[in-house]
């Protein structure tokens, strides 16, 4: 069985067409007609596409099966047109945001293809982020609580004797509180920068005497280790360094049409 998506894996289910017949439409630039409604091979066309891009093989399975389901589609819109749904003000809107998607999407493909991200763009990005992660990652527990008092009576707690993972219960943040308001290993660029610049500020096996406040609330922080840290190399995060500059051309460029906008 070919690795299609959970749409298509679902179509194959059904009875497949042949592929003769469905050849057959295809050089006529109709796919199928159903109910006297002409399906364009364009659009089999892109769905097939979408289903190469996931990883599927381009087989006669694949087309047949897309074939088939483009029938079901045409034969549920035409029952949705019977019952005039295609008229109701919600099911309208939701066809309008679903062609803008589609739009937006050929968009950014376009504009991604006619503005490339250079290798001295990606190499600039590069160096900034090792500036910027430092050499050195830290583990880190913290409890988040959201009223400054409530931080001063853990950190008192702490200093009596109490036990940080216990203390770490009544922390705010979902993700740690249960763990021991264990962090993990990050560098202090991976937080708000109020919270970096206190980790940055202890020693091994100390803890913050003073709330750290943030958006989120207030911290009680305790570092319980730190170790060198090694960027991974250029080549590595290449990807990911040109989809964030990708993304922030895109921002740029919205922004840009935003401001220029008249809106009323």
């Amino acid at each position: 069985m070919h690795k299609l998506s959970r749409l298509a894996s679902a179509l194959l289910l059904g009875a497949l067409i042949s592929l003769p017949a469905a050849a057959q439409k295809a050089a006529s630039g109709t796919l199928a007609t159903v109910n006297g409604v002409a399906i364009p091979q364009t659009i089999a066309n892109a769905f097939v596409a979408e289903q190469k891009a996931q990883g599927a093989p381009d087989t006669p399975e694949l087309k047949n099966a897309v074939r088939e389901e483009l029938i079901r589609r045409e034969l549920l819109v035409q029952e949705a047109k019977k019952l005039n749904l295609d008229k109701q003000p919600d099911v309208s809107a939701q066809a309008d945001l679903a062609r803008q998607a589609i739009f937006i999407r050929a968009f950014v493909q376009d504009f991604v293809k006619k503005h490339p991200i250079s290798d001295q763009d990606l190499k600039a990005a590069y160096d900034k982020l090792k500036t910027q992660m430092g050499n050195t990652e830290y583990k880190l527990r913290h409890i988040l609580v959201e009223q400054e008092d409530e931080a001063k009576t853990i950190i008192a707690n702490l200093k009596k004797g109490a036990k940080f993972d216990e203390l770490a219960k009544q922390s705010k943040d979902p993700g740690s509180k249960d763990k021991g308001g264990d962090l993990g290993w990050n560098s202090t660029a991976s937080y708000v920068k109020p919270f970096g610049d206190a980790v940055g500020s202890l020693s091994k096996g100390k803890y913050t005497e003073t709330p750290v406040k943030t958006d989120f609330g207030y911290h009680v922080i305790l570092l319980e280790d730190s170790r060198p840290l090694t960027v991974p190399p250029f080549d590595q995060i290449k990807p990911q360094l040109t989809q964030r500059l990708q993304q922030e051309q895109i921002q740029k460029y919205v922004n840009d049409l935003r401001a220029k906008a008249k809106v009323q």
